[in-house]
């Protein structure tokens, strides 16, 4: 795979625990454009500002991992009506890695004030170094 991409998705923790475990990832309040940008093979990490959307704890974390699956973006049906875009992934197992320890080893928040910007549009792509540092700090480094 040489033209690999890596992905940052910023979603609750709560949101990010019903992507893994249905196996997919929404991005951008289920847009289709963010999900459009991946491609089967690249890498997705979600990062959680909160543990609940909208206004839970300050969660601060990465807190899923894993890989685009095969396949293209589709429409889910929710029960209230709302129509997301999904994309389906293999999250790996990992847990939680905080955020804060990593700020000045991350290029995407190395130097930094205003660190949380990074993650204002809900998907950004990141380095495959960036990539791995998540990944070694979720112990997830067989992803």
């Amino acid at each position: 795979m040489t033209d690999v991409k890596f992905w940052v998705v910023t979603a609750s923790a709560d949101h990010a625990a019903i992507g893994r475990r249905e196996g997919i990832v929404q991005a951008g309040h289920g847009k289709s454009a963010p999900l459009l940008k991946m491609r089967p093979g690249d890498g997705v990490v979600i990062y959680s500002p909160r543990e609940t959307y909208p206004d839970g704890a300050a969660m601060q974390a990465f807190t899923a991992i894993g890989r685009v699956a095969i396949g293209e973006p589709w429409v889910g049906i929710m029960d209230n009506g709302f129509r997301p875009w999904r994309r389906a992934v293999a999250w790996a197992e990992a847990p939680p890695a905080p955020i804060r320890p990593l700020l000045d080893k991350l290029d995407l928040t190395r130097g930094l004030t205003s660190w949380g910007m990074a993650f204002r549009y809900g998907l950004r792509p990141v380095s495959a170094a960036d990539f791995a540092r998540i990944a070694e700090a979720m112990r997830a480094n067989d992803i």
